[in-house]
């Protein structure tokens, strides 16, 4: 089953390594990683995926849980969580640019770039609606793609945020004083 793990650690060099580091270790395949800054921009948020059963998950958030720069971690419900990717996919579109630029709008795709012979989309969706576009667009000649990792919030009221750390920091006075 496919689980979402969101993890929010110190914002600082060498933490990505160490979370994934930890899941090579222990022989853990990752399906789909997403990092980046929060609210709090001494914080990042980490979106992991992966495909686990109950036990395992279990045991890799307990993982996680013990690295000094993780801050909180939790898997979120698959059911009341907001997940979402995004892809930009380079077409050839040659004469039949019209057609290809209505195509995109069915699917919500924008036109980020239109050079020459080329069209460049942005679509944001779940996995069956970017996998649905670029299926959509494979005859047309996809020429390059790049897709993120997923990004995942709980619904509702429910945050996983971070109000103080769970480390004590040096105050800039006690900085000066070292």
């Amino acid at each position: 089953m496919e689980q979402i793990i969101s993890i929010v650690v110190q914002n600082q060099p060498g933490v990505l390594m160490r979370v994934a580091g930890l899941f090579s270790r222990r022989g853990y395949n990752i399906d789909s990683l997403a990092v980046g800054t929060t609210q709090t921009p001494e914080l990042s948020r980490m979106t992991v995926t992966m495909e686990a059963d109950e036990p395992t998950i279990i045991q890799v958030v307990k993982q996680i849980a013990k690295l000094p720069e993780v801050e909180r971690v939790k898997v979120l419900p698959p059911s009341s969580s907001a997940k979402r990717s995004m892809a930009m996919v380079k077409v050839h579109a040659g004469e039949k640019r019209i057609e290809v630029l209505r195509l995109s709008e069915v699917f919500r795709a924008h036109a980020v770039d239109v050079t020459g012979e080329s069209l460049i989309f942005l679509i944001t969706g779940d996995d069956n609606k970017l996998n649905a576009f670029v299926n959509v667009m494979k005859p047309y000649g996809i020429s390059e793609m790049v897709q993120t990792g997923v990004v995942a919030l709980e619904r509702g009221d429910e945050h996983l945020g971070v109000d103080e750390s769970r480390y004590e920091w040096p105050t800039l006075e006690e900085n000066k004083a070292i």
